[in-house]
C-alpha cells in the first residue's frame, strides 16, 4: 500500500492510501478521489518525503507506544520465558515425541521445550498431553 498525502483545488490536505500508483491513476480517472471535506473531484498528489524505514525508526515507534507499565510487563514476561527455556530440555523437532513419552509414562518427568506444528500440537492437546506455547517476543532471535 502507498499513502499519498493529497490536495483538492479548495485546499483542503487530506491523505489516500492506494495499492498502487497506478490504482492512484485509475481511481482518479473514474471519479473515485474525492475531497473527504467539500467532495470536490479535483484532487493532485502532495509533494512528499519518501518515508524510509530503518531499524532505529522502528525501535523508536515501538517504545513510542509502549507505556512504562507495558514495558515492566514486557520485561516480567521475558524473564518468564528466560527461566523456562533455562530449566527444560530443549528437544527440538522431537517435542511432540518426547512428551508423549512423559505423558504415557515411557520417559521420566521433565520440562520440554521445542518445535511442534499446529496440527502435532491439536494433537497432542486431544490425547490430553498438558502443553503451552511459549510466546516468540519482539527481538528475540528465535
Amino acid at each position: 500500500m502507498i499513502r499519498y498525502d493529497l490536495i483538492c483545488d479548495n485546499a483542503h490536505e487530506f491523505e489516500g492510501w492506494f495499492g498502487s500508483s497506478e490504482d492512484f491513476g485509475r481511481q482518479q480517472e473514474r471519479g473515485l478521489v474525492s475531497c473527504p471535506s467539500c467532495g470536490s473531484p479535483r484532487v493532485s498528489k502532495r509533494l512528499m518525503a519518501p518515508s524510509v524505514s530503518t531499524a532505529r525508526k522502528k525501535e523508536e515507534r515501538r517504545h513510542a507506544v509502549m507505556t512504562a507499565h507495558d514495558q515492566q510487563a514486557m520485561d516480567k514476561l521475558r524473564e518468564i520465558v528466560a527461566t523456562i527455556k533455562a530449566n527444560a530440555e530443549d528437544v527440538g523437532d522431537r517435542f511432540p515425541e518426547e512428551a508423549r513419552k512423559i505423558h504415557y509414562g515411557e520417559s521420566e518427568q521433565r520440562g520440554l521445550i521445542g518445535r511442534a506444528t499446529a496440527e502435532e500440537a491439536r494433537s497432542l492437546i486431544e490425547e490430553g498431553v498438558e502443553i503451552a506455547p511459549l510466546p516468540v517476543l519482539p527481538d528475540d532471535k528465535n
